[in-house]
């Protein structure tokens, strides 16, 4: 006993030493007090530590393939833990690995070995916790079959543990999945079981975050844009008080979603207040660039914004989206505005006035021809558009027509009840 109390203190004064080397020096150090046999219980704690500094100074060096091997050698000392530590540990081990870039693969490898070694270990709680974990990386890398698979199994077994916490988690992913697949019914069912499920329990303000933020995106893939507004600033302030970078996205939502009700002017008061002042920069830029370009309504600006922003713009596919809906609106009303005092104009004149490349006007008229947004023709030969004038449609044969129907109902009415009366 003398000997494991002096071993431990020997233990601690190296990690203590270990913390406050440099990265580099830190390593092996480290690795020393993992690689000790000790296995009393403070010994045991003061590895734990050791293996999460350890996982963290890798991260920091860019050393994922290192926290890989460190994940496989430390497999015997699992054994001698709890399972709830071992989970931590477990858990710690891959974030520490998705701090590292293009890391998405050997994650993915990661909790696939790990879920085999948790069935083989009987390790239930940390199998789950792997699936939901290996179910958000398909969905990182568009491989949604194979998530929705994991998920149907996955929210099975939870159902039955009734674990309402683990649910909401779960029912959340499978929206978000349902919602990158496009199928919007089972997006919108899945976050709506996921809310119930959280209306029976105390949820965390990150969690509470999330099914705010998704809730607005569902809402603004429905074109309901100031519901979808609210729900982004109730995940925007709950992430600006975890200091979650998320805030910055919450915000951008915040600006798209003023900008498609058509009130760009907001967009100075929203990000003038002091919660968002924090987060200026080149995303909160961008919106304010569209904004400006869809208050003047101005292509050129528009286009200008997008070119200047386009990294800003183009990797969050919700505003891409978005953004590419209200510039193919702007352009069919600029259009409509330019060629409304012609009967018949040079295609090439309204792409000179709306100093855009013919090609793209011409689609664009022909696209608006045929969804019969607007009364006219191209007449290719000569590259003119014909524009006809609204024939207003005589009413009087459908209202002929009604008033027949109308008193046909009539005459059936009164033979009904002259039935009737024949028979009393």
């Amino acid at each position: 006993s003398t000997q494991s109390t002096w071993d431990t203190h020997k233990m601690e004064a190296q990690f203590a030493a270990a913390t406050a080397l440099p990265d580099a020096d830190a390593v092996s150090a480290l690795l020393q007090i993992i690689e000790t046999p000790n296995t009393e219980s403070d010994s045991a704690k003061l590895k734990e530590q050791a293996i999460s500094k350890l996982a963290a100074v890798y991260s920091r060096l860019g050393r994922a393939e290192d926290i890989n091997a460190l994940f496989h050698n430390l497999r015997p000392f699992f054994a001698t833990i709890p399972k709830v530590r071992t989970a931590t540990l477990v858990r710690t081990l891959i974030d520490c690995v998705s701090r590292v870039p293009d890391t998405v693969t050997l994650q993915t490898e990661m909790c696939r070995e790990c879920i085999q070694w948790c069935k083989s270990e009987n390790r239930m709680l940390l199998k789950q916790r792997m699936e939901a974990r290996l179910a958000a990386l398909y969905l990182q890398t568009q491989e949604y079959t194979r998530a929705i698979a994991i998920l149907d199994e996955l929210l099975r077994e939870i159902k039955r543990l009734d674990d309402k916490a683990f649910l909401v988690e779960i029912q959340l992913l499978e929206s978000r999945v349902y919602h990158a697949l496009r199928n919007l019914p089972k997006a919108r069912a899945s976050l709506t079981s996921g809310r119930a499920s959280a209306n029976a329990i105390y949820v965390p303000p990150a969690m509470q975050a999330a099914l705010d933020l998704h809730s607005g995106v569902l809402h603004a893939e429905e074109k309901d844009y100031k519901t979808a507004y609210s729900y982004f600033f109730e995940a925007f302030e709950a992430y600006n008080t975890l200091d979650d970078p998320l805030a910055v996205k919450c915000l951008k939502y915040m600006m798209m979603a003023k900008i498609m009700i058509n009130k760009p002017e907001d967009i100075s008061a929203i990000v003038s207040g002091k919660l968002a002042l924090r987060y200026a920069g080149p995303d909160v830029e961008a919106m304010k660039a569209v904004a400006n370009a869809y208050s003047k309504r101005s292509l050129a600006l528009f286009e200008q914004a997008r070119t200047q922003f386009q990294q800003e713009i183009e990797r969050d596919v919700l505003i891409r989206n978005h953004l590419e809906n209200l510039y193919e609106t702007l352009m069919e009303h600029t259009l409509a505005r330019l060629i409304e005092p012609f009967s018949r104009v040079q295609i090439a004149h309204v792409a000179h006035m709306i100093q855009m490349p013919l090609d793209i006007v011409e689609a664009k008229l022909s696209q608006m021809i045929l969804d019969k947004r607007l009364n006219g023709i191209l007449h290719q030969g000569v590259g003119d558009l014909i524009i006809f004038d609204d024939v207003d449609v005589d009413k009087t044969y459908e209202a002929a027509l009604g008033t027949i129907a109308n008193m046909g109902d009539v005459v059936d009415s009164l033979y009904d009840k002259s039935q009737r009366l024949s028979y009393n």
